[in-house]
């Protein structure tokens, strides 16, 4: 087995003014005192992987170190967890408590390699490795925690689209924009009552018929913690499984508030790199910024995109979300536009494109 030589990466220094500094220190001493409750309380440590996604010299491996709630063996939560019959309300996915900075092993394809984990107990990081096209397994180690497993997918040089969907109202009626809803929705909402956005399921199952090898990445505002609760609903409404990209909530190193417009540009921006020989087929709304972000992307990055499909809210999702965005004029635009209210239009008009 092979160990990687590159050392993990040191907390980062705080930029910004002295109230900036003071509010870091405020929220980290908050999170001290909640990990010290937790443990009291007999919370214990758990890695979480999630699916990532790569080439055949290199994967990216995401995943989260926490603290989490004892489950009772033979109790009902313990019962649910181990049939997959979770059924269980918003908030509960944000009573864990991120370890910050502690060292994580992750091992793939026969190579070892050390990494820390940020200030949100995330791991996000690219593990130099020389593997075949296809699924392969990465394992997850913190101290004190049981191994985890993140199935990684890697793509193949010869593969030439690939797919990126934003999910909170394009495969998930969710009313994010919504500010009283989304509360609604992310805390007290029982996971099972989201709804699937009609059509859309039966679209990508169609895309990955047609292109079995063409990767799929779920990129979203949402927060790392409802990770789970995502991945159970994408596998319930039969969605192809694919590399969930969301953020975390909070302070970064240089700002008081973690944009989501930022997040999905960088991960777009950072996917035109990855694959430069990749066309990408983009989905999204027009309830947020999706427009906005798709079209200053096409713009960039023409040759790199395949096509963009929007799902139109309906009146009443528009008033509630405060309105459409302005989608603009896409007439002299090279990259072709489909909008429609669901998975059905947007099929019929990649149709018409010969994309399906």
């Amino acid at each position: 087995m092979e160990l990687a030589s590159q050392q993990p990466p040191r907390q980062q220094p705080v930029s910004g003014n002295r109230a900036f500094r003071v509010a870091h220190w405020v929220a980290d001493t908050v999170n001290r005192l909640r990990l010290k409750a937790a443990r009291r309380r007999n919370f214990v440590p758990q890695t979480i992987a999630y699916q990532g996604y790569g080439s055949t010299e290199w994967v990216r491996v995401l995943g989260r170190v926490l603290l989490t709630t004892r489950q009772v063996p033979g109790s009902r939560a313990d019962h649910a967890a181990q049939n997959g019959t979770q059924n269980i309300r918003g908030w509960r996915a944000f009573t864990s408590v991120p370890i910050q900075y502690t060292d994580v092993e992750i091992e793939i394809g026969g190579v070892t390699t050390l990494v820390r984990a940020d200030r949100g107990g995330i791991v996000d990081t690219v593990v130099p490795v020389a593997l075949s096209p296809g699924w392969h397994t990465a394992v997850l180690r913190a101290e004190d925690t049981e191994p985890a497993k993140a199935a990684i997918f890697v793509i193949s040089p010869e593969t030439r689209l690939g797919i990126v969907s934003d999910i909170d109202d394009t495969v998930m009626v969710t009313a994010v924009p919504r500010p009283f809803l989304a509360l609604w929705n992310t805390f007290v909402l029982n996971e099972r009552a989201r709804m699937a956005t009609p059509g859309m399921a039966v679209l990508m199952d169609r895309l990955m018929t047609k292109y079995p090898e063409a990767p799929v990445v779920y990129l979203s505002t949402g927060p790392w913690n409802a990770a789970p609760t995502l991945a159970r609903f994408l596998s319930r409404n039969m969605y192809p499984s694919g590399a969930l990209l969301l953020t975390d909530w909070g302070l970064t190193q240089d700002r008081w508030f973690r944009s989501g417009q930022e997040h999905k540009r960088r991960n777009l921006e950072l996917l035109a790199e990855e694959f430069p020989n990749m066309r990408w087929l983009l989905f999204g709304d027009n309830g947020q910024h999706d427009e906005e972000i798709y079209s200053t992307f096409a713009q960039r990055h023409g040759d790199g995109v395949a096509a963009i499909g929007i799902r139109q809210l309906s009146a009443s999702e528009a008033v509630l979300a405060g309105g459409h965005s302005e989608s603009g004029d896409h007439a002299d635009s090279a990259v072709p536009w489909i909008y429609s209210p669901d998975g059905a239009g947007l099929a019929k008009g990649l149709q018409d494109l010969a994309l399906l």
